[in-house]
């Protein structure tokens, strides 16, 4: 077996993903609306939340939903009535930070170890990934009537002082 053929070995697969993604789901935020699995989105995100794992396997999970997709998850993981209006930006963030955590440490239990996660980063629009990371599976769904992205992609993101 080649080293790009063990390293693909390794990645996540798209269905175990898939049934963690809605574990979490479920977990965290019930049952009542479901998550729905669709073949495509096609929406510039206004929310975006990462993590990368390193280790022995590198990569990085990432969320990216719409402000209402953002705002109803935020709701909901707080417990709070469908109409409250008294968010902040940073309710938003910590919210969708730790629906991106808990995914990326799922996901980080699919693949070999060592390895470590790190804090999320979520930022308003849409985090780019490295240059050197490829997407191995990329889940589009629908929550609450807003589309929602989880993504992963393997490899390590090289630091700017690493591609001088």
């Amino acid at each position: 077996m080649s080293a790009e053929q063990v390293a693909a070995a390794a990645n996540p697969r798209a269905d175990d993903v898939r049934t963690l993604t809605h574990q979490v789901w479920t977990t965290y935020l019930g049952e009542q609306v479901p998550l729905l699995f669709v073949e495509d989105n096609t929406f510039v995100p206004d929310w975006s939340a990462s993590v990368t794992i390193r280790g022995a396997w590198d990569g990085m999970v990432s969320l990216e939903t719409t402000r209402a997709g953002a705002q109803g998850l935020t709701r909901a993981l707080l417990g709070l009535d469908a109409d409250a209006d008294d968010l902040a930006d940073s309710d938003l963030v910590d919210a969708v930070g730790e629906l991106v955590n808990m995914l990326g440490g799922n996901v980080k239990g699919l693949v070999p170890g060592p390895s470590r996660l790190s804090l999320p980063l979520v930022a308003a629009g849409r985090f780019a990934h490295g240059s050197q990371q490829a997407r191995v599976v990329r889940l589009c769904s629908s929550w609450a009537g807003e589309p929602l992205d989880v993504t992963v992609h393997a490899g390590r993101a090289k630091a700017a002082r690493e591609q001088r």
